[in-house]
């Protein structure tokens, strides 16, 4: 059940980035850090094996997008 999940970056014919990466690995981070937080409220419904599982590979999901968007800023520096 390990399927990569391969996310392009979105950029101009500049190859400026059009999505502030910060602001979506912001974003993943935050999901799961709430859900987190549920579970740990005792929120009905909600699987805590689950939602740990989830949290982490949204985290995974917000490191490779942050990886991406430095090694694109990195290449356009150089070149």
């Amino acid at each position: 059940m390990n399927r990569e999940v391969t996310l392009p970056l979105i950029v101009d014919d500049r190859g400026t980035l059009q999505v502030a990466a910060a602001d979506v690995s912001k974003l993943l981070r935050t999901v799961g850090g709430r859900w987190l937080h549920l579970v740990e409220a005792g929120q009905d419904g909600l699987d805590e094996d689950t939602v740990a599982a989830l949290t982490i590979e949204l985290a995974k999901l917000a490191d490779r997008i942050d990886v991406a968007c430095i090694a694109h800023s990195s290449g356009a520096a150089s070149g």
